[in-house]
């Protein structure tokens, strides 16, 4: 890998104005792996002025040119997976395997999407007698999250590249070994110089630097509801626009003809998926009164038999929490549940047995939550499953939708019709029923403070456009 403390600006490694050592952690054994450098205003502007000038050429190639990259982008990735999953396994902690299957093939699916939605975009169309043009919206400072750290740098960059525009990426401090070997392919590609750089830094410092960037045309967050405020109050003092991915708590409904066998075990894993350290997670299962105590029984099962520990070994579920921090935070979360009166059926506080060293997190389920409590409605971010009794299908639909949160949801039932018809009443922006999987086609994205803008495929695309009528183009 190229020396970490560099920047990646207008094609070429180069040092930050001034150096600001950063320790980057292994959360698996609590020891430095790497170091970075925090950048400041000087690096942002360098960074910002390069992606400005590399737009006036960029933002006039042809459809066929930006596909041409995003092929030899998906061809340097490939070469180059090992190395990103050991990355992603050795900053943020995923097991070897989620790292190999997932967090690597997840960011590569977002560039061979973006090539399918290419080849047959109309970016001109005729309306009447004026001409529709949708046109680049000019430069995007994109900031990343250190959960899926690939996945979200794959839609952010994908997208803005087949749209024509230029980027200044901002991956988190936390883990940011796997953008640097992601520049690596970038380079490798031959992606003109400026249109994509990287700078490491602080969401204070760099990514309020980017949000109020008079020369930064677009913002693309994914983040916290929290950091996601403020980078909507910096972007509006220059009127920007800004797509945000945020927080989520997402309800999974069992309908009570659900395969609970199936369904509640997978529940569980999908929650702790991760280590729980994801927005879209299932971490409500609504559940029926009368069905309660089964699906504890089922979710205990699973918590128990869940192996966590060391994410290179072999059959580990999950691993570590990706720092103190965010460790600590789950510690208090179930210290609240407990404390709320909730029943602790599964894990709880401190750390799994012969896991002393690490930010290890037991794999908790709490049964019989109401809806009010802090474990229901706020955002925990680890391995933590509320379970919620209802009463019927209204009340079900009810208490999946008392959220401040709307970014994902779930629905199980043997009847495909019923299920569609209260994935329909969830206010969430995407629902998935039996256990289906991502659609990369599809839109993602969030209501309420889950965010606004969409993700992935034409829709993800289409953020990175503006629509531009050329009126009496066309012979009345």
């Amino acid at each position: 890998m190229t020396d970490t403390k560099l920047f990646y600006i207008n094609g070429k490694w180069t040092p930050p104005a001034v150096a600001h050592p950063f320790d980057v952690e292994n959360p698996a054994t609590a020891k430095v792996i790497a170091q970075i450098s925090l950048g400041s205003q000087a690096d942002v502007d360098r960074a910002v002025a390069a992606a400005k000038a590399a737009f006036v050429t960029f933002s006039q190639t042809t459809a066929e040119e930006r596909i041409a990259i995003l092929e030899r982008i998906v061809a340097a990735y490939t070469a180059k997976a090992a190395e990103l999953a050991g990355a992603v396994t050795s900053e943020m902690g995923a097991p070897a395997w989620l790292a190999r299957d997932a967090q690597v093939p997840l960011g590569l699916a977002h560039f061979t999407e973006a090539i399918k939605v290419l080849k047959t975009f109309k970016f001109e169309y005729q309306l009447g007698s004026s001409m529709v043009r949708r046109e680049p919206v000019g430069v995007c400072a994109l900031i990343t999250p250190w959960n899926w750290p690939l996945h979200q740098i794959g839609c952010k960059v994908a997208a803005a590249i087949a749209a024509g525009c230029t980027m200044v990426l901002k991956p988190s401090e936390i883990a940011p070994l796997n953008a640097h070997v992601f520049a690596e392919v970038i380079d490798a590609a031959g992606v003109p110089p400026g249109v994509f750089n990287l700078i490491d830094g602080d969401g204070p410092t760099v990514g309020t630097a980017m949000s109020v960037h008079p020369d930064v045309d677009m913002v693309s967050f994914t983040g916290s509801t929290r950091a996601g405020i403020e980078v909507a109050r910096n972007a509006a003092l220059t009127v920007k626009r800004v797509a945000q991915e945020l927080g989520g708590k997402s309800a999974n409904i069992l309908l009570d003809d659900a395969d609970l066998a199936t369904f509640v075990p997978a529940g569980v894993q999908a929650c702790f998926m991760n280590s729980g350290q994801a927005c879209a997670s299932p971490t409500r299962m609504l559940v029926p009164a009368h069905l309660h105590d089964e699906v504890v029984r089922l979710a205990k099962a699973s918590a128990e038999g869940t192996l966590v520990g060391d994410p290179l070994k072999e059959g580990v579920k999950v691993g570590p929490l990706v720092s103190k921090n965010q460790f600590e935070r789950v510690q208090a979360y179930i210290k609240k549940g407990i404390e709320e009166g909730a029943t602790l059926v599964a894990g709880g506080l401190g750390k799994p047995e012969g896991q002393g060293v690490g930010h290890f997190a037991k794999p908790t389920v709490f049964a019989n939550v109401r809806n009010t409590m802090a474990i229901a409605q706020e955002e925990i971010f680890g391995p933590v499953l509320a379970i919620i009794p209802y009463k019927d299908e209204e009340d079900a639909i009810r208490i999946a939708n008392e959220s401040q949160y709307g970014l994902s949801g779930f629905v199980v039932s043997k009847d495909l019709d019923r299920a569609r018809r209260v994935a329909k009443r969830m206010r969430t922006g995407q629902v998935r029923l039996n256990g289906a999987r991502h659609d990369f086609a599809a839109p993602f994205g969030g209501y309420k403070c889950s965010g606004n803008g969409r993700e992935f495929g034409i829709f993800g695309i289409e953020e990175y456009l503006e629509a531009k009528s050329i009126c009496g183009y066309y012979p009345a």
